[in-house]
């Protein structure tokens, strides 16, 4: 499904999505609490190091395209900002939260495998074990309405092929001889550590994002 959504346009979405879930009393975001989100050190990759204007520049284009709105909150002058691109009165994309989950970490850490995605999506949605992942994101690739997602060549020595989402276009795919040969995923428990670090990383930071947040509507 491809919206010719731009890098750091799918970095604003998924953040905004991101957040809608994990800390629904500090949605929608404002300006500098999105900032905060689309820059932080975990569980994004690229890491981005974008300006409150480049931000903003970035939710007018979306605007645009109709994907997020504004909102402002009653007797608090800050701007927040929702997004629009799935699962609103506004959108034609209805997404389940498995879909959902996929979707949004592939926007903050592109393409990834269904290892990687089962234990990075585990605060948005809930998988039973990698075999689930594999389920979701065959429904994902075979829509009527159009694929969301497309499995891409295997790398020389991975063990699994990663999957990217096509809101930005097209994407090379994996050929059907490649994909009967590529091994189930399994993660081991160092990758499971590591994830742990990222996510406990990862909660400090919206803490202060949203402290951040807090002082500047205080300020305004």
């Amino acid at each position: 499904m491809d919206m010719d959504l731009s890098l750091n346009q799918t970095r604003v979405i998924g953040c905004l999505i991101e957040k809608e879930i994990t800390t629904p009393d500090q949605y929608p975001l404002s300006l500098n609490s999105l900032t905060a989100a689309c820059n932080q050190k975990s569980n994004r990759e690229p890491v981005m190091d974008l300006s409150e204007t480049e931000v903003q520049d970035l939710l007018d284009e979306l605007s645009k395209k109709r994907l997020i709105r504004e909102e402002s909150g009653f007797g608090s002058r800050v701007v927040k900002y929702k997004h629009r691109f799935c699962n609103t009165e506004f959108s034609e994309l209805k997404l389940s939260e498995q879909a959902l989950g996929i979707v949004c970490v592939l926007f903050l850490r592109g393409p990834q495998t269904p290892g990687e995605l089962r234990s990075r999506t585990n605060r948005l949605c809930s998988f039973s074990d990698v075999h689930d992942v594999e389920g979701a994101l065959q429904k994902m690739s075979e829509r009527e309405d159009g694929a969301l997602v497309v499995r891409m060549p295997r790398e020389p020595g991975k063990r699994e092929s990663r999957y990217a989402h096509l809101f930005s276009g097209e994407v090379e795919a994996a050929g059907p001889d490649e994909i009967a040969a590529i091994p189930r995923a399994r993660e081991s428990g160092n990758s499971e550590r590591v994830e742990a670090l990222e996510q406990r990383l990862s909660e400090l930071e919206e803490k202060v994002a949203t402290l951040t947040a807090t002082l500047d509507e205080l300020m305004s």
